[in-house]
């Protein structure tokens, strides 16, 4: 697993919430969807705002920015002005431990 990076705890991000972090050069967005984790960039790809700082509601993130919508699934755009898919990260649990590979 030496492409995988821990990015944080479980515990640190409670079911239906997300978190913004940094890792490397990458801005990530890590969601718990009913116990289940997925990672997307975390930049909006109309302009690059960040998505962590917009809100989640259910498998779907809104942009604070200019409102557009992406599924935090699988990346794909749903709503205008963004068009592009947010890159997508293959997530793991291990223990207590959130690891990504980037």
């Amino acid at each position: 697993m030496a492409d995988f990076v821990k990015i944080t705890s479980i515990k640190s991000i409670p079911q239906g919430h997300m978190v913004g972090v940094k890792v490397e050069d990458k801005e990530i967005l890590i969601a718990n969807l009913e116990g289940k984790f997925y990672a997307v960039g975390d930049k909006c790809t109309h302009v690059g705002c960040l998505l962590s700082e917009g809100t989640l509601r259910g498998d779907r993130v809104t942009c604070p920015c200019h409102f557009s919508v992406f599924n935090v699934k699988d990346g794909s755009a749903i709503k205008p002005p963004a068009k592009k898919p947010l890159l997508t990260y293959d997530v793991v649990v291990l223990g207590d431990d959130i690891v990504v590979k980037l």
